[in-house]
């Protein structure tokens, strides 16, 4: 029995030594030469390493520099460029047998650049394949040409490499996003963290992503992909769930700002996209004079997009305001540097004081010290062209809601002094309606309609400037009495101008004289507009 247990510690000792001198007689560097071609034919890019050290008790190999090339129609500069990474090995192969079996891989804090042609192409879609087919793809990239006669999605290589790694892994990286031929700033992801687990480029791998984007936000993405695509590592089958929180959309092709906050699922599969999910919106401004709102908005939507059309359909499109619902469905696409939509927008009986909050974040502004109270809206809209030089055109009402704060009367006091209006604290409005055309040169307003108990029925049309300045030509039926009699009891015609905070209602002598020539002949026409001008003609 001592004597097993003599062999036994003889044996420890023997392999404890030889462990300890171990990276004396094994140069890690012989791998480099075999590593780098190995990555090579598996990436279909050039690899090259920095040098290699050893450590036998964490049994990895660790490389202190690592550089990916990228496509060459893309960029000349790596794909992929760190300062560290970390093989983990099989020890014992390698002792005996001077053979490297790798089982895990781990890179620290890389720099990778994703760069997208106009045509939808990545400068990644072509990982994989073999050397001779990367640069070879058709593309509308301006730095190279296309081979002629290639295929536009080449079959998968017979040389392809089986490549197999236990585990996959890259900590600390940074990943700037960017398209080629704009003038955008790229997307800056930060501490991006990604795993892949059993990974292969032949079957289905579990994954999990985690990044800051630059600017506010985090992003969680979970799920499984594979097989890898071999003619497109982009077009791979994906499952996964996304959640996004309070992400900063300024500067976005959308042409909104605010903070937006998601949780949904999708599938890839074929180059379509489905996904699924809810939005939560805050602080959001969608106009460019608009100011951000203090109302929250949520979107539950269904889309299908198409990856290398850039391009998909909204089939479904709650959008949910407090107790306000609308509906929006329609296309977009990519064109050049913006996102061209192609939307409708329905909302049918939707609570005004929810919807209220909604108004700065559009350039909406009320009179100065009004708010809405009560009633119902109900809006029907079609939007079209770049997100940010969007033109809405449709209907909008408003049913039975009040301006408190605002005393119509007393703002038409000319008017007033002409008809016998009776003011008040508050406009009472049974009905307003138009049909509107908002664009980033103006709002245009047609088939006004205003209908005020207090006051009568007002119609017209008229323009809404950027910088919210008025200029409408109105008429109004009102409850006549006094001087009305002189115009035979016709509507009023007035103007209102200043801007929305501050409007200003003065009557149209002019249209009221126009008028009243018609019926009176020319003389008497001149007198009356005399009399009301005070003797003076304008």
């Amino acid at each position: 029995m001592s004597r097993k247990v003599r062999w036994a510690g003889i044996a420890a000792v023997v392999l404890l030594l030889a462990l300890l001198s171990a990276p004396f007689w094994i140069d890690a560097n012989r791998f480099r030469p075999l590593l780098e071609a190995d990555l090579t034919k598996a990436l279909g890019r050039e690899v090259k390493l920095g040098v290699l050290n050893l450590d036998v008790f964490s049994g990895t190999v660790s490389a202190n520099d690592l550089a990916v090339a990228d496509d060459p129609i893309f960029n000349r500069t790596p794909f992929v460029r760190a300062n560290s990474m970390n093989l983990e090995i099989e020890l014992w192969p390698l002792i005996f047998s001077h053979k490297l079996n790798v089982t895990g891989l781990t890179i620290e804090r890389p720099e990778i650049m994703l760069v997208q042609a106009p045509s939808g192409d990545w400068n990644f879609s072509k990982l994989g394949a073999p050397p001779a087919a990367n640069g070879a793809s058709k593309s509308d990239v301006p730095k190279g040409e296309a081979v002629k006669g290639e295929p536009a999605t080449p079959a998968p290589s017979k040389g392809a490499i089986q490549l197999s790694v236990k585990l996959v892994k890259i900590t600390g990286g940074r990943i700037s996003v960017a398209r080629t031929g704009g003038n955008q700033s790229p997307i800056i992801l930060d501490d991006v963290n990604a795993e892949l687990h059993d990974f292969s480029n032949t079957s289905i791998f579990p994954f999990l992503f985690s990044t800051k984007v630059s600017g506010g936000g985090d992003i969680k993405l979970s799920g499984h992909a594979g097989p890898l695509d071999q003619s497109d590592v982009s077009m791979t089958p994906v499952q996964a769930s996304l959640t996004v929180a309070h992400l900063e959309m300024a500067g976005s092709s959308l042409g909104v700002a605010g903070l937006i906050s998601f949780e949904g699922s999708g599938e890839s599969k074929g180059g379509m996209v489905e996904v699924t999910g809810k939005v939560k919106a805050e602080k959001l401004k969608l106009a460019r004079q608009g100011t951000p709102t203090g109302s929250t908005v949520e979107l539950d939507f269904a889309i299908q997009h198409d990856l290398r059309k850039q391009s998909g359909t909204v089939r479904r499109g709650d959008i949910h305001i407090g107790k306000a619902v609308a509906s929006l469905t329609g296309n977009y696409f990519r064109e050049g540097e913006s996102t061209v939509l192609k939307m409708n927008l329905s909302g049918p009986g939707m609570p005004i004081p929810d919807l209220a909050g909604m108004l700065p974040s559009l350039g909406i502004v009320l009179p100065a010290g009004s708010s809405l109270q009560g009633g119902t809206a109900n809006v029907r809209f079609d939007m079209e062209g770049p997100a940010n030089r969007l033109i809405t055109s449709g209907t909008l009402s408003f049913d039975h809601t009040r301006l408190t704060g605002f005393d119509l009367g007393k703002k038409m006091a000319m008017v007033e002094k002409l008809a016998g209006i009776q003011g008040g604290s508050d406009t009472e409005i049974q009905t307003l309606s138009a049909s509107l055309r908002m664009a980033p040169e103006g709002t245009t307003a047609q088939n006004l309609k205003l209908v005020v108990p207090a006051v009568g029925e007002m119609t017209g049309g008229g323009t809404i400037s950027p910088s919210n300045a008025l200029a409408f030509k109105m008429a109004a039926a009102v409850h006549t009495s006094g001087m009305m009699a002189a115009v035979n009891d016709q509507p009023i015609p007035f103007m209102v101008e200043g801007t929305c905070s501050d409007p200003v209602f003065r009557p149209d002598l002019r249209a009221v004289a126009a008028g009243e020539a018609k019926r009176l002949g020319g003389q008497a026409a001149g007198d009356l507009l005399k009399g009301l001008l005070g003797g003076k003609k304008k």
